[in-house]
């Protein structure tokens, strides 16, 4: 068993001497990024070296079987299992090397005559319209998405600030916006009345762990399923939103996941991915599928892009922001010295660029400590209110972007359009969010303390979390 004193030691070898060094009072190191950082950063204590992972001999070794690939220790193996995201050699040596940039079994470019709607979309340079509508009977789709925990900091912007009932869009619906939620200090109750009200409940992960690259590199296939169909479960066990209701997920910290993600996504049956940020372009970028190589370079930090083909699975692409010579993935990453005026021209200088261009989705992707920003909050109401006055634009979900891509539909018959149609679902009793939910406090023997959590059903034995979603432990 390894201590906090042995976990911040570490030995440095210098032209063959041996250096010892501790890191400074409090922190931990991390031998696989090589630096010290604080505990809830470090999950690799029980590890005392890097470990080298040998190259393949690929097509170098003498395989009987010509679709065969060679491992390192000459073991063959079928060349679909190279670069798939799960380790098949005995010397892991069919994963270890492979990247954004090399895969023997990588997807293929735009085959536009292949890739038809509504199953597939692309488009040879990726801007291009659906369908080739032109842009002036394109719908200016604008997507609100927020990230993280739902609960009291953040609840009264939601319901009283942002999603109040005189925003409605062309058709006479309330504008809509997409949550990604993550479980610690999330409001189940709260989750519930957001789906009750037509907004789209997606995945954000259990733990929100870090360090940012664990997602990147690290998690294994069965890891994301722990994750994001664990959280999924959570959030259907705690606030009833339906499993076919779950059609994304986005990464914490934007960390996109390789091909261990996607395999993990199209096994389990989920629809879209948002996480992937795509370099500054101008038109911008339509969402696509991933039946067909990426239309874009992968660029952002910490952003592993799948390489394989992913029939049917959508990637809606987040465009980032331009601001001067500034280029921001989100608002929060743009520079922190900016005022109201600057965070409202930010907004409407990038919505032209969409709006005059090709008219692709304009994605606005924010979370509640930005929103505290009371200057930020005032012109991101002022924008809103700016951009309701015109009569083909529309707050809209990933799911009704993906419903209109899949059915290209003039602005002038989009008030018949009926996936775009106000709530029409039947819930059950149980299904609507109660006005007195439960908070219950609950042991956990992973994090070592009592958690509060806060539903509108019966509460569980235990705090839940990886692998024990339901609280039954």
């Amino acid at each position: 068993m390894w201590t906090s004193n042995e976990c911040s030691r570490y030995l440095l070898c210098l032209e063959g001497e041996v250096f010892e060094f501790k890191c400074s009072k409090g922190l931990l190191f991390d031998v696989n990024r090589q630096l010290c950082d604080m505990p809830q950063n470090v999950h690799n204590c029980d590890v005392t070296t890097e470990t080298l992972i040998p190259k393949p001999q690929l097509e170098n070794a003498k395989c009987a079987n010509e679709t065969h690939l060679g491992c390192a220790n000459d073991m063959c193996m079928p060349a679909e299992y190279f670069c798939d995201g799960a380790f098949d050699c005995e010397d892991n040596s069919d994963e270890g090397w492979c990247d954004v940039t090399y895969d023997p079994n990588a997807a293929l470019p735009c085959d536009p005559g292949l890739c038809l709607l509504p199953e597939c979309f692309c488009t040879k340079h990726g801007n291009e319209t659906p369908n080739h509508i032109v842009p002036s009977q394109t719908p200016q789709m604008i997507t609100l998405t927020f990230n993280g925990a739902v609960n009291h900091e953040n609840w009264d912007i939601y319901t009283r600030q942002l999603f109040t009932l005189d925003r409605t869009n062309p058709n006479g619906c309330p504008i809509k916006a997409t949550f990604f939620v993550s479980h610690p200090y999330t409001n189940y109750r709260h989750v519930q009345k957001l789906w009750n009200d037509g907004h789209e409940i997606a995945v954000h992960s259990i733990t929100h762990r870090g360090p940012e690259e664990w997602w990147s590199k690290n998690a294994t296939v069965e890891e994301w399923f722990d994750e994001m169909v664990g959280q999924a479960n959570i959030i259907n066990r705690f606030s009833k939103v339906w499993m076919e209701d779950f059609r994304g997920l986005r990464v914490p910290y934007l960390s996109v996941g390789w091909n261990r993600q996607f395999l993990m996504m199209q096994e389990f049956g989920f629809v879209y991915d948002a996480t992937v940020v795509a370099p500054a372009v101008d038109p911008p970028y339509w969402p696509y599928t991933l039946d067909y190589k990426m239309p874009h370079s992968c660029t952002g930090n910490n952003q592993y892009c799948p390489t394989r083909s992913y029939a049917g699975l959508w990637e809606m692409v987040i465009n980032p922001l331009i601001y001067g010579k500034h280029v921001c993935a989100t608002l929060e990453y743009c520079p922190t010295n900016l005022n109201g005026d600057d965070i409202y021209q930010i907004l409407m200088n990038n919505f032209k660029r969409h709006y005059l261009k090709n008219r692709a989705p304009f994605g606005i992707h924010l979370n509640a400590t930005w929103l505290k920003n009371n200057e930020y909050l005032a012109a991101f109401r002022k924008f809103t209110d700016e951009l309701l006055k015109l009569n083909d634009v529309y707050f809209v979900t990933y799911r009704e972007v993906i419903d209109w891509i899949r059915r290209p539909t003039p602005v002038l018959q989009l008030k018949k359009f009926q996936p775009w149609q106000c709530n029409n679902k039947q819930f059950q009793e149980s299904d609507i969010a109660c006005g007195k939910p439960k908070t219950c406090k609950l042991p956990s023997k992973v994090l070592e303390h009592d958690k509060y959590m806060i539903t509108c059903m019966d509460c569980p034995k235990s705090y839940p979390w990886i692998r024990n979603e339901f609280g039954l432990e």
